[in-house]
């Protein structure tokens, strides 16, 4: 199934997904509001490496301070060769979790601070998710990267726990999708979580139709069936 997937994605998009693209993004199009790295010269060489590899950024960040942004799909290391200069690009600052043990030496604290990593303590009382709602809580300006996935290889769901965390925190969920075909990392529409995750899911399975990622037999159920359903 997954072979016909790819075939069918490798045959072009419809008419009206064409009518549908989205319009290049670039950094003078964020708003005040959307966190910054504040980088000068990092924009400049990101675009370059970015335009050279024939990829764009493309889509709107909506101008709010904080969201749980998604990564998807995510089916290969290779993926970030493309998605951190796009990010770099925007200058746009989105943070990801990491061990807060990778922190232990200085030089590699203050690299990974730069990058944008936020120290976890799985051992500390509290869970991750309500670690991470307490980071939006302090009201900074946050973006918080997460891959519902879970994995590089297929699986039949995704992890709900971005879910909650957007909903525990107050925030929107921002879809980003990374798309090998068309060569374009993707800001898709926002989603307000309702609080019914069954209604919700849906709307932002919706939006990853068609995208093809580097490695097609990898694709999650839930985009498999996106795609199967509205074909």
């Amino acid at each position: 199934m997954t072979s016909t997937l790819f075939n069918r994605a490798k045959s072009g998009r419809s008419e009206s997904a064409r009518v549908k693209a989205l319009p290049k993004l670039s950094k003078k199009n964020l708003g005040d509001l959307v966190p910054r790295r504040g980088n000068k010269f990092a924009p400049v060489l990101a675009s370059a490496l970015l335009k050279a590899a024939g990829w764009r950024t493309v889509g709107e960040v909506p101008n709010i301070p904080q969201a749980v942004v998604l990564a998807l799909p995510h089916t290969s290391n290779v993926d970030g060769i493309y998605a951190i200069p796009s990010l770099f690009a925007l200058d746009l600052k989105i943070s990801i979790l990491g061990k807060h043990t990778l922190f232990k030496v200085p030089v590699v604290a203050q690299l990974l601070n730069w990058i944008g990593v936020i120290p976890i303590d799985r051992g500390n009382k509290g869970s991750v998710l309500q670690v991470s709602i307490d980071k939006f809580k302090t009201g900074q300006p946050l973006f918080l990267g997460l891959a519902p996935e879970g994995t590089r290889q297929y699986t039949k769901g995704w992890k709900s726990g971005f879910y909650y965390l957007a909903m525990g925190a107050g925030v929107p969920i921002l879809p980003v999708a990374m798309d090998y075909k068309t060569k374009e990392i993707r800001f898709m529409s926002p989603i307000y979580p309702s609080g019914d995750i069954d209604a919700d899911l849906p709307k932002i399975y919706a939006q990853y139709k068609g995208v093809v990622p580097r490695h097609p037999e990898r694709l999650s159920q839930p985009l498999q069936d996106i795609n199967r359903a509205t074909d």
